[in-house]
């Protein structure tokens, strides 16, 4: 139950990518203001990562995720009456969806972590439980888009069916999760929860000077590959740009749910070869999506999408794996909160770049963008065995 939790969790929280070009046309929008409706849920993302994770070492992590589940019904039902209550409801409905994404991220993957131990499953490897939170919220992620421009394409409203398939989704599973889910949580300790606020592994030298450079390219690269690279080529795209959005956005996703086996492959507990891999893959991949604005070719954003959902992939399951045996039990939902929090700061790139386009072009950011990610591959690449860690913990 905690698995199907976090797909429609991260169904809802990314279905309203592809529809960024409905509301520009349909509601008259600026190009600024539909980043910013991407980028709102951050608000309430952060919240949903640090706070939620303590909260779920202090009383469960079946009630938090509840409260995720019925914070990303609201958010679809907000959005769905925002053709109707304009600016204010849209923006609250993706905050509640950022609430729901960050529960989704940090309890969600603390909770199927614990399951996938031997204690609850003999079967799981080590490792496990960081590749399947990983691609069940990649294949959210995947799913909601993709129903999301089906439904804009061929039903009326556009803006009000895609909403509705998700809360009837979401519906049923937060009954199961409140009757069925086990709890894996049963020791709470003598922490208060203002303590558990802190989370002393962040703080860790390894996780500073390895993670840390890597962590906001993993949404940074996303947001790029299906919000930015789909803007710089729409002059092509004419009626198709819905669909060739959502096509993007599934491509970048499935490519790094595909990748993730690789990644585990990849990753090794005295380097950072994983991390570093995800990074050169980042970095090209963003050299090519400057190119793509430059030629303005739709053809060119295919490659694009692979790329950066084969770094995202990559990325995402290692710096997990890097999390998980850096943390203490104790540590492990408030540290992957703290890490999925630096993740979605690179959420805010596209309404960033959309904000500078006034004075630069797409073309100059995105190459200002690929040599910055190459600085950071190299301060992660510095960290390669220091700072180790061997006490890893299974995941």
């Amino acid at each position: 139950m905690p698995a199907a939790a976090m797909f429609v969790i991260g169904w809802g929280g990314n279905q309203f990518t592809p529809l960024l070009s409905v509301y520009r046309v349909e509601m008259g929008f600026s190009q600024v203001d539909v980043n910013v409706f991407l980028g709102a849920y951050v608000l309430g993302l952060v919240p949903g990562l640090l706070v939620a994770s303590a909260l779920s070492d202090h009383v469960g992590r079946r009630p938090v995720m509840l409260a995720g589940l019925v914070a990303s019904v609201l958010g679809s039902i907000a959005l769905a009456v925002g053709d109707v209550a304009g600016y204010a409801a849209i923006f609250a409905g993706r905050a509640l969806v950022g609430v729901a994404v960050g529960v989704a991220m940090s309890v969600g993957t603390a909770w199927v972590s614990e399951l996938s131990r031997p204690s609850w499953d003999a079967t799981a490897r080590p490792g496990a439980g960081a590749r399947r939170s990983s691609i069940l919220l990649t294949l959210g992620f995947a799913a909601g888009p993709a129903a999301a421009a089906l439904l804009a394409q061929w039903s009326h409203p556009a803006l009000l069916w895609p909403f509705v398939v998700h809360v009837a989704l979401t519906v049923p599973v937060l009954a199961l999760v409140a009757r069925s889910a086990p709890e894996t949580r049963r020791e709470r300790g003598d922490l208060r929860f203002l303590d558990r606020l802190r989370v002393p592994a962040a703080g860790h030298r390894r996780f500073l000077h390895v993670v840390l450079p890597m962590a906001p390219w993993i949404f940074g690269s996303a947001g790029v590959a299906y919000a930015i690279v789909p803007q710089a080529v729409e002059g092509s795209l004419g009626s198709a740009e819905l669909l060739f959005t959502a096509a993007l956005t599934v491509a970048t996703l499935v490519t790094g749910v595909l990748v993730q086996p690789i990644a585990r492959r990849l990753d090794d507990t005295l380097s950072a070869r994983a991390i570093v891999v995800s990074m050169v893959l980042m970095s090209l991949g963003m050299a090519l999506a400057a190119l793509t604005a430059l030629v303005g070719s739709p053809v060119l954003a295919v490659p694009v999408a692979l790329v950066l959902g084969a770094a995202y992939g990559i990325a995402v399951v290692s710096g997990l794996l890097e999390v998980q045996r850096i943390a203490r039990p104790d540590d492990l939902a408030g540290l992957t909160g703290v890490y999925y929090a630096l993740a979605y700061v690179g959420f805010l790139l596209p309404a960033l770049l959309a904000a500078l386009s006034a004075w630069f072009s797409v073309p100059a950011m995105l190459g200002v963008v690929a040599l910055v990610c190459l600085a950071c591959t190299l301060v992660s690449a510095s960290g390669w065995s220091r700072h180790l860690d061997l006490a890893a913990h299974e995941g």
